[in-house]
């Protein structure tokens, strides 16, 4: 019997497709680019930035700031009096621990001067720099500081000239432009970052509570702890900020020192090691709308001056409670906060010439800068309203006739007459403005008041919906309010 053969066009195709799939899986399973260099991108793609350049020719000055704090820093936070200070060094302290700290830093000359954020450096026993995270660490000394502006010059001695940076103009800066940072973000060594300038002038920002001269630049490029003290940059590669500050309850929002600021800083950093600061002598509040109002000005703008410091450089020079200051040496004053640091960093002994209103008119005073305190007196601050209670009587407000023992019981040295107010309706157009109990009312729309009747007598001749411009003496110094008679 014979047998029949299966066919053998199955097991070929089998084989053929086995060889087949054997020689494709014998080459890559990705398809490789044919991209040759200089091909145009794809179309759309071709404008979008690219900061690789400018990486490689500013990243070189960048450094790494290591810090150590030896002990357990307990005593030394405190106060060199305090009597308990010994105590806690000698029984908390411990010499072999160490606290380590980091930030970033930028070359600005070959010679080995670093520039970083003040709060990176201070209260520390070692500084090292390192240009890139596995180089040689060179051992840093504090040239000079300054804690009201948070910026700190150090120096190195570096065996060969330094990459530096090159600073641009930071007030030439506008919102929406490009900024790169670069810094040491957790350690994480040159770290680029990109965005815009968010926006500009951020004078309310207080970081960590720290008190000082601000006008930061916010952005939303990338700033974490450990880029503080690194630059913000432009696109031309030049630093426009020092990044200080970061938003913690936010994303995208971080903060920097503009680089002019800088600028005035960093010479008397070099040289004397802090900063000597000028003195106006005056104290000042912002400029409200009701109050431009009632100065007959066409928009609120310019520094009031509340109260001028006796014997202080503006009273030799003549200035009065009441002056509005618009411009300070030819800068336009645009809000109270610009004053301080123009009269802060415009020199002692320097004569600089005030444009003010008084009285409705502009004119012009020439004064001569004193030297500002040890303890950071500027005469500029601005004052603030104090606490409430409820009642009502003329414009929301009660007043009381100012005694003798009023006077001393307020502890304000007051010369000639006023009327302390008594009571202040909640909400109401007084309060609002800022006027509080206590306050002792000097002058209703420059008018002096000695007495009750004489306060109501200059209130009636208001008409409603007229301005009301009082000026106030309280325990925390002097200032103007303004509203509307309701």
């Amino acid at each position: 019997m014979m047998k029949h053969r299966r066919p053998m066009i199955p097991v070929v195709l089998t084989l053929a497709f086995l060889l087949a799939a054997a020689q494709a899986f014998a080459g890559n399973v990705w398809t490789e680019s044919r991209r040759k260099p200089g091909d145009a991108p794809i179309q759309g793609a071709e404008n979008l930035p690219d900061f690789v350049d400018l990486v490689k020719k500013v990243g070189p000055a960048i450094v790494n700031i290591e810090t150590a704090q030896r002990g357990n820093l307990m005593s030394k936070r405190m106060r060199p009096d305090d009597p308990y200070r010994e105590f806690f060094r000698r029984f908390f302290d411990d010499p072999n621990f160490d606290r380590k700290g980091m930030g970033t830093g930028f070359a600005v000359h070959e010679d080995g001067y670093i520039v970083t954020n003040n709060h990176v450096v201070e209260n520390t026993d070692e500084i090292t720099v390192r240009f890139d995270k596995d180089s040689r660490g060179y051992p840093a000394r504090v040239i000079g500081t300054d804690e009201k502006t948070d910026i700190a010059l150090l120096k190195i001695e570096p065996d060969k000239k330094l990459p530096v940076v090159v600073f641009g103009d930071s007030d030439a800066m506008q919102i929406g432009q490009w900024v790169i940072a670069i810094g040491n973000p957790f350690g994480l060594s040159h770290t680029v970052t990109k965005g815009i300038v968010s926006q500009k002038g951020r004078r309310d920002i207080v970081p960590s509570g720290r008190n000082g001269y601000y006008n930061f630049i916010q952005t939303d490029a990338s700033i974490n702890p450990g880029n503080s003290g690194g630059p913000l940059l432009n696109v031309y590669g030049e630093v426009i900020g020092i990044n200080t500050a970061i938003n913690a309850a936010g994303q995208g929002i971080g903060f920097a020192i503009p680089i002019n600021m800088v600028k005035e800083v960093l010479p008397q950093l070099r040289e004397k090691g802090k900063v000597v600061r000028s003195w106006l002598g005056v104290k000042i509040q912002q400029v409200t709308g009701d109050l431009a109002d009632s100065f007959g000005m066409a928009k609120p703008s310019g520094a009031l001056v509340a109260e001028v410091v006796p014997d202080g450089p503006s009273a030799r020079a003549g200035l009065k409670n009441g002056d509005v200051i618009i411009e300070f040496d030819g800068k336009k004053i645009e809000e109270s906060s610009d004053l301080p640091w123009f009269a802060s960093t415009a020199g002692v002994g320097r004569q600089v010439t005030l444009k003010i209103i008084r009285g409705g008119k502009e004119q012009q005073i020439r004064v001569t800068l004193g030297a500002m305190n040890d303890d950071g007196e500027s005469g500029t601050t601005q004052p603030q309203p104090g606490s409430a209670a409820p009642a009502e009587e003329y414009l929301g407000l009660r007043v009381k006739e100012l005694t003798p023992a009023i006077r001393k019981s307020l502890r304000l040295d007051i010369d000639g007459g006023g009327v302390v107010v008594d009571h202040v309706q909640k909400g109401g157009a007084a309060f609002r403005a800022g006027v509080r109990p206590g306050d002792v009312i000097i002058t209703v729309n420059d008018v002096r008041t000695g007495a009750p009747d004489q306060f109501a007598a200059q209130v009636k001749k208001a008409p409603p919906g007229g301005v009301i411009r009082l000026f106030l003496k309280r325990q925390e110094g002097s200032l103007f309010v303004a509203f509307r008679k309701e």
